[in-house]
């Protein structure tokens, strides 16, 4: 399985824009969904995005859609969440996973074959 290595934590403000990455080595990235998820202290970690391993759209929790994109580059072996317009609310540890072949509906209910350790990102008002 993949081993995933995310970016240290980043503040911004509000309304700006930020773009995390997450690097993967080990194994062969193009066959993995990979997604992110975030967790605020004290509560439980939640599904952001999606991108597939085949030709399928991402998909995108209804908190960030038509803010977040989601994106993999996989010669780079790397995905990336670009971040618009952010705001308070999104102040959370963003955590990157991959899941070998992995099946969307699962990812959503927080199964992965690997996870990153986490960026925070701070958005301040």
């Amino acid at each position: 399985q993949v081993q995933l290595l995310q970016s240290g934590g980043r503040s911004v403000r509000a309304g700006e824009s930020l773009t995390i990455d997450c690097v993967a080595s080990g194994d062969t990235f193009s066959r993995y969904l990979v997604g992110w998820f975030r967790q605020v202290q004290g509560k439980e970690r939640e599904f952001v995005a999606a991108i597939p391993w085949g030709i399928a759209s991402a998909e995108y929790s209804d908190s960030i859609r038509d803010r977040f994109t989601i994106s993999r580059d996989n010669a780079k072996n790397t995905m990336y969440l670009q971040m618009n317009n952010l705001k308070p609310e999104d102040t959370a540890v963003y955590y990157c996973c991959a899941d070998y072949l992995g099946v969307l509906r699962e990812m959503k209910n927080g199964i992965a074959d690997s996870w990153g350790r986490g960026t925070q990102v701070t958005v301040s008002p």
